[in-house]
């Protein structure tokens, strides 16, 4: 995932101190009930699309610029799936982040998917039952997407 400006000048005077940041996750199906992955350069793993809001962002609106960034593919935000906060992650740089993800479900109106950024090695639509190699974070936030449970919020606490 490609940084931020906002957050390289934050990083510019706060160092490798721990951040506090909005995470942006889209789970997106077609009308075939297909969902699109993104398989990333970083990781070169399969994984749902997503990113970081810029100051003053509207989550949705982040959620359907992001998709169309990575993938070229037009949704619309149909509904916020699950909220959670997630553990400290440690970059190899040695910048500590700390997500506050909201996962959207959206609803792909447009466009062809392809890679449209340098974030992403391949694009792909999948079929749910014949998803990729996916982290559990993925696979978890597809099932709570095709689900009509309402919002799922993660009551756990932190040790």
């Amino acid at each position: 995932m490609a940084t931020p400006d906002f957050i390289r000048t934050i990083r510019a005077s706060a160092g490798h101190q721990l951040l506090w940041l909005p995470g942006i996750t889209a789970i997106v199906f077609d009308d075939d009930g297909r969902v699109l992955l993104g398989r990333r350069t970083d990781t070169r793993k399969w994984s749902v699309i997503g990113g970081i809001p810029e100051p003053g962002e509207q989550p949705a609106v982040c959620a359907v610029r992001e998709v169309f960034e990575e993938t070229a593919v037009r949704c619309v935000a149909e509904r916020v799936v699950l909220v959670q906060a997630l553990q400290p992650v440690t970059y190899p740089n040695g910048d500590l982040c700390q997500y506050m993800d909201i996962t959207f479900r959206c609803r792909a109106v447009g466009g062809e998917a392809r890679v449209n950024d340098d974030e992403s090695l391949e694009v792909a639509w999948f079929d749910v039952d014949a998803l990729p190699e996916l982290h559990e974070f993925g696979v978890f936030r597809i099932k709570q997407a095709m689900s009509d449970a309402p919002t799922w919020f993660d009551a756990t606490t932190f040790s």
